[in-house]
């Protein structure tokens, strides 16, 4: 090619450098010009690796005058709706007597249980700590709340629920969950008349067995509230009450928390129940067997023990004479702790009730006479440990201890605390010193199952067969050999012929 082919061919290709874009009326021929005049001032370090954003704000720069001045509204993170959440948590209150109504409620010191968490080696550190002390605050005065107590955490994979206790207020009942339960009844009564009208086929006698009756709010594995929320600042919200029929399906199963309360619990044997109850029923099982306090620190109520009743009290005050216990005691024996909360029955209440009464306000001759034939079948009650039982007499599962105790500090002994950790309920502390104690529990909600099953290791390899002629592969002979072996075969059977007939001969 001589020198007016290259210079035509030049011409060419600027023309096409030049070549105008439709969509935005710039030519490639000015872009790379002003891209190497921005490479020529700053001199980047790397120019290839950063070609692409060099052209990228050229292009940018020239449309910057046309554009208009207004900005995108960049999306706020999660993190970001969550802090503006919780700043309400922090905003004081501007009328006197909403503070003067605070201060008559109990709300509990959770930075001092913090503290005393913090030297036994359990917490969820100060920040969040004190962002749930300012939960609970909101909590008791948007409810009206008495008291409330921080009961814990429990871990999901999604997200985790805070859980608040409170006590229970006379006339606090739950509407909702007996307006459900009547709307459920009347459904089946419709479902079996339709059944009745529509089938023709014979009905069957079948009785289920009797459902074990809900305990009433405020006894029983019912008598606290429990307020959840997934973080502190977002919404509380109240679970409903626990069923005998939650608890033992609760028992059967394993099953991790998702951090969504109306998401079904999917489980063999089935749950009756969604998210909600299935976290209720944990808590009540959980509050059951780690719920407990220096002994000495609670005594029976005196209406419970006044009267002479088969039924164990279930109510306790606190003893004004109480002086403490020595931490080091504490420490070393389970027999200063007790338990004071109710045990929950294998019926699934803490008080048993017999299924085998009628019950009704009609009665004849007929039934009278059937009752008493019965009263010899009738099942023996079942009696839980009392109230205030100490520690020691827990019972172990798969050779576990229940309960492991120590002090928080052996160099510090005179400051130190006496610190409880459940084993069957991983998870669940208490802490004890002088007239001051707490129960916590964070964790996954679940119960301690024995060590998992680790398989057999497999048995030694086994010798190799002793080798021989026998069993020693051979190569396979060839064409010429298997020909030559044919041949003396045929030669010794040929001999031994011609001995036979000389032998044949000879006797002859």
């Amino acid at each position: 090619m001589d020198s007016a082919d290259r210079l035509q061919t030049a011409a060419s290709f600027k023309a096409y450098l030049l070549k105008d874009s439709t969509k935005t009326n710039l030519n490639l021929y000015d872009h790379l010009t002003r891209v190497l005049m921005k490479v020529m001032d700053e001199r980047p370090h790397n120019a290839v690796d950063v070609f692409e954003d060099i052209s990228r704000d050229v292009k940018r720069g020239l449309f910057e005058e046309k554009q208009s001045t207004l900005r995108d509204l960049t999306e706020a993170t999660a993190a970001e709706q969550l802090a503006e959440q919780q700043r309400l948590l922090f905003s004081r209150l501007e009328d006197a007597d909403q503070e003067e109504e605070l201060v008559e409620m109990f709300l509990p010191n959770v930075s001092e249980i913090a503290f005393y968490l913090e030297q036994a080696g359990v917490g969820l550190g100060r920040e969040e700590m004190q962002r749930i002390f300012l939960a609970l605050k909101q909590l008791v005065e948007s409810q009206g709340l008495q008291h409330c107590r921080l009961w814990g955490k429990i871990l999901g994979t999604e997200s985790s629920y805070i859980v608040a206790e409170a006590e229970h207020r006379e006339g606090d009942e739950e509407e909702e969950d007996q307006s459900i339960e009547a709307a459920a009844e009347e459904e089946e009564e419709k479902a079996e008349a339709e059944e009745n009208e529509n089938d023709p086929l014979p009905q069957s006698t079948y009785k289920p067995p009797p459902v074990v009756p809900k305990e009433a709010t405020g006894t029983g594995a019912n008598k606290f509230i429990y307020y959840v929320c997934k973080e502190p600042g977002l919404p509380w919200v109240r679970l409903p009450t626990v069923s005998p029929a939650q608890i033992n399906a609760a028992r059967q199963i394993r099953k991790f928390f998702t951090g969504r309360l109306d998401a079904p619990v999917i489980t063999y044997p089935p749950f009756p129940g969604n998210e909600a109850n299935y976290l209720r029923a944990q808590i009540a099982r959980i509050s059951a067997g780690t719920q407990v306090s220096p002994q000495g620190y609670y005594q029976a109520g005196e209406d419970e023990s006044n009267e002479e009743d088969e039924v164990p009290h279930d109510t306790y005050e606190v003893n004004p004479d109480f002086e403490g216990l020595p931490v080091s005691e504490m420490a070393d024996s389970l027999s200063t702790w007790v338990h004071h909360i109710q045990h929950i029955l294998q019926q699934g209440r803490c008080t048993w009730v017999n299924l085998a009464m009628k019950q009704g306000d009609e009665f004849n001759e007929e039934t009278e006479a059937e009752d008493r034939e019965e009263e010899t079948d009738e099942p023996e009650p079942e009696v839980g440990p009392p109230l205030l039982t100490p520690l020691s007499q827990d019972a172990e599962i798969t050779n576990t201890p229940p309960w492991s105790s120590k002090m928080s500090s052996t160099l510090t002994a005179q400051h130190a605390v006496a610190v409880l950790r459940s084993n069957l309920w991983p998870g669940a502390y208490a802490y004890a010193c002088g007239k001051k104690f707490e129960n916590i529990y964070i964790g996954w909600g679940l119960k301690y199952a024995g060590v998992g099953y680790n398989p057999p290791v497999p048995p030694l390899p086994q010798r190799e067969y002793a080798s021989g002629p026998e069993i020693t592969e051979a190569l396979d002979p060839t064409l010429e050999e298997e020909q030559a072996l044919k041949e003396a075969l045929e030669e010794q059977q040929a001999a031994e012929e011609e001995m036979e007939d000389s032998e044949d001969e000879e006797d002859d």
